[in-house]
C-alpha cells in the first residue's frame, strides 16, 4: 500500500470540463435552488451499523486479500463508512463503554467563542445570574476545574532571587506567598519529569518566563552560597535579566511587535502583535481618541437614514418627490488608504479561522507543515474594544506566522506591484453586530498590531449566541449593515485589506450569496456608482448554510457557481462601471482593478480534494477547517501531491512539538501546563478520527466517513484511534506528567473546535 518513504502515489484525476465556464446572471445563480445536495450520514455512526459489508465479505469468499483502490468514495453507496480491511477489523462487543463519541461537530455548538464563556446572549456574566433559573445551553456544566498551585506565590517574588525580591506592592495586605523555600516544598506539585525534567522553553531559548512557578524550575535554578555562609536560591536566565537586556537592545519594544509591556509572563519566545497592559488599559478607560473613525461613523449613520428613506419612498410609490433625498446625499469625509496587494493561489493552502483549536501552537505546528495561511480565532469586537485580555491574546502569533506565504511567479494572476517579500501569512478575524463596532475595531487593530495580513469580517458564525445578537451569520441578512461594516472597516484599516467569510445562506432552501458577493464585489446598486466598491478584497463561502452547520456535506457545485460569477465579476468589472464617476483607486480593492479573490471552504481532507476544487470549482485556494485538525499534514500533502501514510511514532511527534509550542505560548507553570493539556484533549478529540491510509480499502478518505471498530498497525496507533477520553489523557501524561487533581475533561459537552464562521 505504501512506499518505503511513507508515501502512496497521487490518484490520477482525469481533466473535466466545468459547466460554469460561461458567465451566469446574478438573478438566476440567486434564484437557483440547491435541493438536491447529497445529504450526509449521521455523524454518530455505530460500529453496528457497519457490520455488514458486502465488499468485506466478497473478498472473504474469493479469498482475496482487500487492496486499496484509488476509487471515489463519493460514487460509493457506501458512503459515510470507512471501508477498513479486514484484517484491523474487531469486535465493537469487546470494547469498553468508557469510549464517548467524538463525532458530532455540532455537538457544542451552543458555547461561547472561546468554549469557557457560560454567559448567554441576554443574560448576566457568571456569578451574577439568578441561581434559581436553570441554565439553558450544551455547555452550561461544562468546566476543566481547577488547576493551579496549592500556594499562589507572590509576583514579587516570582522571578526574583530569594534574598532581593520586589518590594509588594500589597504590603501584608497580600493574600499571595511570598516564602519562596516554602512555595517550592510545599506550595506546588513535584517537577514533571518527562523531557528528562529539562525545561522546554529554558532550552530552547535559555529563559523561562515562568520563573519560580515551572514545573522544571530544578532544570534552571541553583542554591549559591554567599560570602556570609547563607544559600541562596537563584533562577538562570532571569526572565528580569533577559527584559533589561531587550529593553537596552530595542527601548521600543517594537522587535517583536510588543509596546511596552512590562510584565514577565506576557514576553513570550518569539510572539508577535503583543499589545501592553498600559493600551489596554487606555481602551479599557475610553481614553482612546477614536475621532477619525467616529467621523466615518457619523457620516454612515446618515448616510443609512437617508438611503432607508429613499428605499421607502420608492418601494411605496410615494407621490412625494426624492430630489430632496438625492440633494441630501454627500460624499464621505475622507477615502481610504491604498492596500496592501494579497495574493491567493493554487500554492497558499490556509487554515481556516477555528475557534478554541485555532490557537498558536496548533497554528505553528500548521505553519511548519506546509501551511501558508493562518487566521486567528475569532475576537469579539466589543471586547477588543474594552481592552479584554482574553480577546487580545487571540490576536498574538508565533515569528513563523509573519514569514511570506509560498508564491511561485508567472503561474497564475497576479498583481505587477505586488510584493511578495512585505506578505506575510498572519491574517485576523473579527466578529461584531454593529457597524460602529467593526469600524473602530479595525481602527484599534491596525494602530496595536502591526504584523496582520489583513481583518476578515465573520459573517457565517452559526452559534446562538452570535447569531441572536446580530452578528455572524445573522448578517447574511442583513446586507446594507453588512456593507457598511466593510466599507467602514476598509477606511480605518490603514493598509492592511479587509475581506469576509460567509456560508450559502442562514436556510438552506434560501441561499443569498450570489447577492452578497454582488454588494461586496461593486456596492449597492442605488450607490455602486456614486461611493464605488466596498473595499472587500477577498471572500470566503463555506459550501453550508446556518441551518446545516455540519450534518451535510458541502455543496461544492454552489460553490462553483459562486465562483464563476466572482470571475464574471471581476471581468465585467470596466463594464458595469460609469466611466464618468470612475470611483478612486483606493475605494477598490487590489486595485488598480479591483480584483476579488474568491476561497471556498468544506469538507476538504486530501490533496485529491484540494485540486479537485481548484480545478472544478475555480477557486483561487481552498480554505481547510476540521480536516486539518484531523490530519495537519494535510498541507504537507497538498505541496507534495501525494498521500502520506503517516506512522504512530510520527503522529506523536506531532503531538510532542504541539506540547513544546503550548509551554512556549501559555508558560511551564501549573496554569501553562493546564491550559496545554486541555487543548491538547480538544486537538486529541478530533485526531483520533484519522484512519491511517494503509487500513483503508478506497481511496481517497472522506473527512464525513466513520469507521467501524478497528485496531491499528501497533498498539500505539490503536491508542490514538481510540474515542476514549480516558485514552486521551493517557496520551497527554506521557508528555506533560500526571493530571492536576482538580483538572477536569468532559468529552461529552466538549467545546467544539468548528469553523469560527461556521
Amino acid at each position: 500500500m505504501s512506499d518505503q518513504d511513507g508515501t502512496v502515489p497521487p490518484a490520477q484525476s482525469q481533466p473535466v470540463s466545468t459547466e460554469n465556464d460561461s458567465t451566469p446572471s446574478e438573478e438566476r445563480a440567486a434564484k437557483r435552488l440547491k435541493m438536491n445536495a447529497p445529504a450526509d450520514t449521521p455523524d454518530n455512526v455505530t460500529p453496528s451499523q457497519t457490520e455488514s459489508n458486502p465488499v468485506q465479505n466478497e473478498s472473504a469468499a474469493n479469498g482475496h486479500e482487500a487492496k486499496a483502490k484509488p476509487v471515489d468514495a463519493r460514487d460509493d453507496p457506501r458512503s459515510g463508512v470507512a471501508l477498513i480491511k479486514k484484517e484491523f477489523l474487531i469486535d465493537a462487543s469487546t470494547l469498553s463503554n468508557g469510549a464517548s463519541d467524538a463525532a458530532n461537530d455540532d455537538e457544542a455548538e451552543s458555547c461561547g467563542p472561546r468554549g469557557g464563556d457560560d454567559r448567554d446572549s441576554n443574560g448576566p456574566a457568571k456569578g451574577r445570574r439568578d441561581k434559581s433559573k436553570k441554565k439553558k445551553g450544551q455547555n452550561t456544566e461544562r468546566t476543566y476545574g481547577r488547576f493551579d498551585d496549592a500556594i499562589r506565590l507572590c509576583s514579587s517574588r516570582a522571578f526574583y532571587p530569594e534574598f532581593s525580591p520586589r518590594e509588594c506592592k500589597f504590603g501584608d495586605r497580600c493574600k499571595l506567598g511570598h516564602d519562596l523555600r516554602n512555595y517550592l516544598a510545599e506550595g506546588r506539585r513535584e517537577d514533571v519529569d518527562t523531557f528528562g525534567g529539562k525545561c522546554p522553553v529554558f532550552e530552547q531559548y535559555g529563559v523561562c518566563p515562568s520563573g519560580w512557578k515551572c514545573r522544571f524550575v530544578k532544570s534552571h535554578m541553583e542554591e549559591v552560597e554567599r560570602e556570609d555562609g547563607k544559600k541562596e536560591l537563584v533562577l538562570l536566565g532571569s526572565p528580569i535579566d533577559k527584559a533589561q537586556e531587550s529593553k537596552s537592545a530595542d527601548p521600543s519594544g517594537e522587535q517583536n511587535g510588543a509596546t511596552g509591556s512590562d510584565e514577565p509572563e506576557e514576553r513570550r519566545p518569539g510572539v508577535v502583535n503583543v499589545v501592553s497592559m498600559a493600551d489596554k488599559i487606555t481602551l479599557n478607560r475610553k481614553r482612546l481618541d477614536f475621532s477619525k473613525a467616529d467621523e466615518y461613523i457619523t457620516w454612515m449613520n446618515q448616510e443609512a437614514d437617508i438611503s432607508r428613506d429613499f428605499h421607502h419612498r420608492r418601494k411605496d410609490q410615494s407621490t412625494e418627490g426624492i430630489e430632496d433625498l438625492r440633494a441630501r446625499f454627500v460624499d464621505p469625509p475622507f477615502k481610504p488608504s491604498e492596500k496592501r496587494r494579497l495574493y491567493f493561489g493554487p500554492e497558499t493552502p490556509t487554515l481556516a479561522p477555528l475557534t478554541t483549536q485555532g490557537n498558536l501552537p496548533f497554528r505553528r505546528l500548521c505553519v511548519e507543515l506546509g501551511c501558508q495561511v493562518t487566521y486567528s480565532e475569532m475576537a469579539m469586537s466589543m471586547p477588543l474594544l474594552q481592552g479584554s485580555k482574553a480577546d487580545w491574546t487571540l490576536l498574538k502569533a508565533h515569528e513563523s506566522e509573519i514569514s511570506p506565504p509560498k508564491f511561485t511567479p508567472g503561474k497564475t494572476f497576479v498583481f505587477d506591484n505586488y510584493d511578495n517579500s512585505k506578505d506575510l501569512k498572519f491574517g485576523a478575524q473579527i466578529s461584531g453586530n454593529q457597524p460602529w463596532m467593526t469600524t473602530k475595531a479595525a481602527d484599534v487593530l491596525s494602530r496595536f498590531c502591526p504584523h496582520l495580513r489583513l481583518i476578515d469580517l465573520n459573517c457565517g458564525c452559526p452559534i446562538d449566541m452570535v447569531f441572536k445578537s446580530g452578528g455572524g451569520s445573522a448578517l447574511l441578512e442583513a446586507q446594507s449593515k453588512m456593507e457598511r461594516m466593510i466599507r467602514g472597516m476598509n477606511a480605518v484599516s490603514g493598509e492592511i485589506p479587509i475581506t469576509a467569510k460567509i456560508r450559502t445562506g442562514i436556510k438552506s432552501n434560501r441561499p443569498v450569496a450570489p447577492q452578497l458577493l454582488g454588494r461586496l464585489a461593486f456596492g449597492a446598486r442605488e450607490h455602486r456608482e456614486r461611493l464605488g466598491a466596498p473595499g472587500c478584497a477577498a471572500v470566503t463561502l463555506h459550501g453550508r448554510s446556518r441551518e446545516q452547520r455540519y450534518t451535510k456535506k458541502a455543496d461544492w457545485s454552489y460553490i462553483g457557481e459562486c465562483a464563476a460569477l466572482v470571475k464574471s465579476y471581476n471581468e465585467r468589472r470596466d463594464a458595469l462601471t460609469d466611466t464618468a464617476a470612475e470611483p478612486d483607486a483606493s475605494t477598490l480593492p487590489n486595485a488598480p482593478d479591483g480584483r476579488m479573490y474568491f476561497l471556498g471552504n468544506g469538507d476538504c481532507y486530501s490533496h485529491v480534494d484540494y485540486l479537485e476544487h481548484v480545478d472544478r470549482a475555480r477557486v483561487d485556494a481552498v480554505m481547510i477547517g476540521r480536516g486539518a485538525l484531523i490530519k495537519p499534514w494535510i498541507f504537507e500533502e497538498i505541496e507534495r501531491g501525494q498521500y502520506l501514510d503517516k506512522s504512530s511514532s510520527e503522529r506523536l511527534a506531532y503531538i510532542e512539538k504541539f506540547v513544546r509550542y503550548g509551554l512556549e505560548a501559555w508558560g511551564s507553570d501549573e496554569l501553562g501546563i493546564g491550559f496545554t493539556r486541555r487543548f491538547l484533549l480538544e486537538w486529541l478529540s478530533f485526531a483520533c478520527r484519522y484512519v491511517p491510509i494503509g487500513l483503508l480499502e478506497h481511496l481517497p478518505p472522506s473527512l464525513n466517513d466513520r469507521p467501524p471498530a478497528y485496531r491499528g498497525r501497533d498498539d500505539l496507533e490503536t491508542l490514538m484511534a481510540s474515542g476514549n477520553y480516558k485514552d486521551w489523557i493517557k496520551i497527554t501524561e506521557m508528555f506533560l506528567g500526571p493530571v492536576h487533581p482538580g483538572f477536569q475533561f468532559q468529552p461529552k459537552h466538549r467545546s467544539n473546535a468548528y469553523e469560527a464562521e461556521g
